[in-house]
């Protein structure tokens, strides 16, 4: 799925697949709405979802081309998509197929009507690179959505120190791996740099109130899974991480000052293949 210096570095565990589905979870509303968006995805297409990971956006994509369109995810982890596989069949679920395949170089034999990637592009140093093969594989007029995280807006209100510093640590990772935690603020520019038309973005930002323990759970489920990073990049110590802890740690904060925890604002951007594909 990625460079081997931007490899995907929050593995494949039990902990990370329990951690994906709690994301998925959660930024199910605003994917929901992000995918909705403009009615571009509609019955009867055939839709590529890069990077599907366990297939939850490929399974919301299903329900929206129905039983005549058709969905293929693909992804390198063999893990996950054994897992999402499982949950296909368990679900009844016909119109969607996985493939294990590099992101980068994926070809299939037809032309597909849309393109969607969730959280698979800051982990691309080469993305516009990615999006531009994946265009030219669409039909004309065909659309492609890039949905990722803006992680610069991960905070709390009144602010909350624990809150800054743990944001500082998962940024830092990310970057130390080659990956970009900002690039929702950036995906309308790489689009269009890609050569997509029509271009138009929008990011949807989620608010937990005190003692909802979304928050608190999905931040200590991302340092768990980069712990690995942030002690071998010298980021943090393991005692300063205190991962068995976090949760709670940051619940308490969050208890404490009454704060709203906003995590990353998840940002849509929708383009139509170059007239020339």
């Amino acid at each position: 799925m990625v460079t081997e210096q931007s490899r995907y570095v929050l593995g494949s565990d039990e902990a990370e697949v329990a951690r994906l589905d709690a994301q998925a979870a959660m930024s199910a509303p605003a994917t929901g709405l992000l995918l909705k968006a403009g009615g571009r995805i509609s019955p009867g297409m055939r839709v590529l979802d890069l990077g599907t990971g366990l297939g939850h956006v490929a399974f919301d994509v299903a329900n929206l081309v129905g039983p005549r369109g058709a969905v293929v995810g693909i992804d390198r982890s063999t893990r996950l998509l054994e897992i999402a596989e499982q949950r296909r069949v368990a679900a009844g679920i016909h119109n969607v197929t996985f493939v294990e395949a590099d992101v980068r170089t994926f070809r299939d034999a037809e032309p597909f009507d849309a393109i969607v990637g969730r959280l698979i592009l800051f982990h691309l140093p080469e993305a516009i690179e990615v999006l531009a093969h994946h265009m030219m594989a669409l039909r004309r007029g065909g659309v492609v959505l890039a949905i990722d995280f803006d992680g610069g807006s991960i905070r709390a209100e009144p602010p909350v120190p624990l809150i800054a510093t743990v944001r500082d640590w998962v940024e830092e990772a990310f970057r130390s791996a080659g990956a970009n935690p900002v690039i929702g603020a950036r995906l309308a520019l790489l689009l269009r740099r890609a050569g997509a038309a029509d271009v138009t973005s929008f990011g949807v930002q989620t608010y937990l109130a005190p003692g909802d323990p979304t928050g608190p759970g999905w931040i200590a489920g991302l340092v768990r899974s980069l712990a690995p990073r942030i002690i071998g990049a010298g980021i943090a110590t393991e005692t300063e991480l205190d991962v068995d802890t976090l949760q709670e740690r940051v619940a308490q904060a969050l208890a404490r000052s009454d704060s709203v925890l906003l995590p990353a604002t998840l940002v849509g951007a929708w383009g139509t293949a170059p007239s020339d594909s």
